[in-house]
């Protein structure tokens, strides 16, 4: 299909924000990047599903929440960016028999899960504080910290098709790994929200855990500067950070990308760093570990667009 057919969206009735050519730079923690051909801000999930179903069949569609761990390279995307952050919001309590679930729709951040939770007097979301990102993103890669993954504790999930029919899966038809989901038959859904169970028990346990891992995150990563959280996933047994540590490489820089010198699995953007800069500082990293620890260090982080 040709590519200016596929920049002819209907957009007369929609209610949402819709743009082209928009900087991506604006949505990703990284700061840094190409331009996206379009975007849209659905203003709900009707009409997310209105918009989508407009879209050519094979235009490409990448769903965005904060850009938390997302490289958009400097030549840009090609295709629609879905943002779902402060619009896909939807968060509320569901009462169940021997548990409580808490519904919460794609764009809500991690951590407003975990509060919301504490103050329902629910425990088991605590870790959810720790993750800089949506519901959707977490969903999408089974996020998770210090000992939590997120799929452990999802009861449901909603996806939305190309088509913007809406369908309720179950943990069972995807196939859930160490910061891996692939799905099953719901190859071609996007997550807009899940069901999430956890226990009844102490709100003030609940807060006073969330504020002592808010408190170790602010000590050991480089939150003032403009990154995406851990870079690499930890190989089997091991930290990413330790072999990086290890083979000298903290404080090393790429143009306007440094490795963190405060934790060695995080890349900051010193202020004028460019995507390409970061790509190239990635691939330094996973050639050096390799050569000094034979260690090959898998991305953590999802690397888009064209260089």
């Amino acid at each position: 299909m040709d590519m200016a057919e596929l920049g002819q969206i209907e957009t007369s009735g929609l209610r949402g924000d819709f743009r082209r050519n928009e900087p991506m730079r604006r949505h990703v923690s990284w700061r840094a990047g190409g331009i996206a051909d379009r975007t849209y801000a659905p203003a709900d999930l009707d009409d997310l599903g209105v918009f989508l179903s407009r879209l050519p069949e094979y235009e490409p569609v990448l769903f965005v929440g904060l850009g938390s761990n997302l490289l958009v390279r400097d030549g840009g995307l090609r295709g629609t960016v879905v943002f779902t952050h402060r619009v896909l919001g939807r968060l509320f309590l569901e009462e169940r028999a021997n548990c409580a679930e808490i519904y919460a729709e794609a764009g809500v951040a991690g951590p407003r899960v975990a509060r919301f939770a504490a103050v329902q007097n629910l425990e088991g979301a605590e870790f959810l504080a720790g993750i800089p990102g949506t519901v959707g993103g977490a969903l999408a890669m089974n996020a998770g910290c210090y000992g939590a993954e997120t799929w452990n504790v999802v009861a449901r999930v909603r996806t939305i098709d190309r088509a913007g029919r809406l369908h309720i899966r179950e943990p069972h038809e995807y196939t859930v790994g160490y910061r891996s989901v692939l799905p099953g038959r719901a190859h071609d859904e996007f997550f807009v929200g899940a069901w999430f169970r956890f226990v009844r028990g102490n709100g003030a346990k609940a807060r006073q855990k969330i504020k002592e891992l808010l408190s170790r995150r602010i000590a050991t990563q480089p939150l003032a500067e403009p990154n995406a959280g851990s870079v690499f996933r930890n190989p089997a047994g091991d930290f990413a950070a330790r072999l990086i540590q290890a083979s000298g490489l903290k404080g090393r820089r790429i143009g306007g990308a440094e490795v963190s010198t405060l934790h060695a699995n995080f890349i900051v953007n010193k202020g004028d760093a460019t995507a390409r800069d970061i790509e190239e500082l990635i691939t330094l990293v996973q050639a050096t570990v390799k050569r000094d620890a034979n260690v090959t260090l898998e991305c953590e982080v999802r690397i888009v667009g064209e260089a």
